[in-house]
């Protein structure tokens, strides 16, 4: 299957289906208009890339995103990133801030310097408006040629990678200029700007440097399999020596400059691997790692999660504990061990552990979460309302949490606040038909007027996307053979 090929002429789908609806012509695209063609663009990627959503994978990525974005002038949009479960070797934009980043390409690299390089670089082409700058210049192509574009799509999709390429092809030649590969001077620009980012923020500029000889030198595609024009990132001689040359510039050489969050991308970069990649291939190259380097904790470390994504948890804890004899007081692998005994059914061990790092981090989400669980299987009903309703608190948006929460209250008899609970699971997860239905249940039950208030709330969210599901329904004409290959993933355990 030619993904590539489907993700790069998706846009074509979108423009057509959204944008461009009861219209002859491509209009200028604004900036609401831009964040709409970025919601469908993400609905779009979801459908075919599986994302990556853990939630300490998560934590560390916004906040290197945020370290870098406090460095770019302010933008009429907030940006937001995102891990894809994939090995190739790449990251992309999309238009009002949103950027990927392949999980393969994270693993690759061997310090944050290189993950800030490429993130700044996107974020850059972003801020510069590239994209929508492309759709902009394009507003005289006609829908014939963006239907061409949206038929290319699908039957890469499909399987029929040669045909697609053919109807690529002619398409492009009747349109143009509509392609997502950037020119050499949009490149210049976002290295540029990407650059100066990094440094402003405390980055070795040499990171991005690095990481752009390793995506060069490894061949994941033959010239045949996906054609120039296509490519996201053309990458020349001319461009590497200009990033080299900002680089020996800069008034720090990179032996001078601080390394930045070394032990969080490693623990990040472990994690990724351990749990998102080849499950037999990770628990073989971390066992060999231990052996290798019996005191590196981060080896024990990616070994124990290797093996308790399958499902050696007893072996798993023997070689979190190898890794906390060397970190003690680490956070993450303290979370991790809890994890563990909670998968094994040990639920008092723990509670004790997660309790621990919970003294340690009160503002752990995850651990908070997991401790919300834990407490349930005990039924300790109060102390799992108390600790998943602080996770809401903070992360209200988590359609998991809302589910627990759903089954503690009902559990502990308070029938409102579960079907209430359950209502806000369902709307988050894009099922408003059930999101209805329990959330009128909770209107029924409660005359707090508070929890009332929330519930009226709610239901105005659901009807609304449950007639916006149903008029894509009605809108949408079926397509033959096709079936979407990938899921959002929250978690390898």
């Amino acid at each position: 299957m030619k993904r590539w090929i489907a993700f790069a002429l998706a846009l074509g789908w979108l423009l057509l289906s959204g944008l461009l609806s009861g219209v002859h012509e491509a209009s200028a695209i604004t900036i609401q208009e831009e964040e709409e063609l970025s919601r469908e663009f993400q609905i779009l990627v979801a459908e075919h890339f599986p994302f990556i959503r853990d939630p300490m994978v998560d934590k560390y990525i916004q906040g290197v995103g945020k370290k870098l974005a406090e460095q770019f002038p302010p933008q009429p949009f907030s940006f937001h990133f995102h891990v894809i479960k994939e090995d190739v070797y790449n990251a992309f934009a999309t238009p009002a801030g949103h950027i990927y980043l392949n999980s393969g390409l994270i693993t690759a690299m061997d310090s944050e310097d290189e993950l800030a390089g490429i993130m700044a670089h996107e974020m850059a082409h972003v801020t510069s408006r590239h994209i929508s700058e492309k759709i902009e210049r394009n507003k005289k192509i006609q829908i014939a040629t963006l239907a061409g574009l949206a038929a290319s799509a699908f039957l890469g999709i499909g399987g029929s990678g040669e045909l697609a390429q053919a109807a690529a092809s002619t398409t492009i030649a009747a349109g143009q200029s509509l392609v997502l590969s950037y020119s050499r001077e949009d490149e210049r620009q976002a290295d540029q700007l990407g650059l100066q980012v990094v440094a402003a923020a405390g980055y070795d500029p040499a990171g991005l440097m690095r990481m752009l000889e390793k995506i060069r030198a490894k061949q994941w595609y033959t010239s045949n399999e996906i054609p120039d024009y296509l490519s996201t990132h053309p990458t020349s001689e001319e461009r590497l020596a200009y990033i080299d040359s900002y680089r020996t510039r800069g008034a720090e050489s990179p032996a001078e400059r601080p390394r930045r969050g070394s032990d969080d991308f490693i623990r990040v970069r472990t994690r990724l691997s351990a749990l998102y990649g080849e499950k037999e291939e990770e628990l073989r190259q971390y066992k060999n790692a231990v052996n290798r380097k019996p005191d590196d904790p981060f080896a024990h470390y990616g070994y124990a999660l290797a093996l308790a994504r399958s499902g050696n948890t007893d072996a798993a804890v023997e070689q979190m504990r190898s890794a906390l004899e060397m970190r003690a007081f680490d956070g993450v692998l303290l979370n991790d061990l809890g994890r563990i005994y909670f998968m094994s059914g040990q639920y008092e061990e723990a509670r004790n552990t997660l309790e621990g790092v919970v003294s340690l981090d009160k503002d752990s989400n995850e651990t908070r979460f997991l401790l919300g669980r834990t407490y349930l299987q005990l039924d300790r009903l109060e102390a799992a309302v108390t600790s998943l309703e602080q996770v809401a608190s903070w992360q209200p948006d988590y359609p998991n949490v809302h589910l627990y929460l759903g089954n503690a209250y009902g559990r502990w008899g308070k029938m409102a606040r579960a079907h209430y609970h359950l209502g806000m699971h369902y709307r988050l997860a894009g099922n408003p038909g059930n999101a209805l239905f329990h959330l009128r249940k909770a209107k029924k039950l409660t005359d707090d007027p508070a929890l009332l208030a929330s519930i009226e709330s709610e239901l105005r969210k659901a009807v609304g996307e449950e007639k916006k599901a149903a008029e894509s329904a009605k809108e949408s004409k079926p397509l033959v053979g096709f079936s979407p290959p990938g899921r959002s993933e929250k978690t390898a355990w």
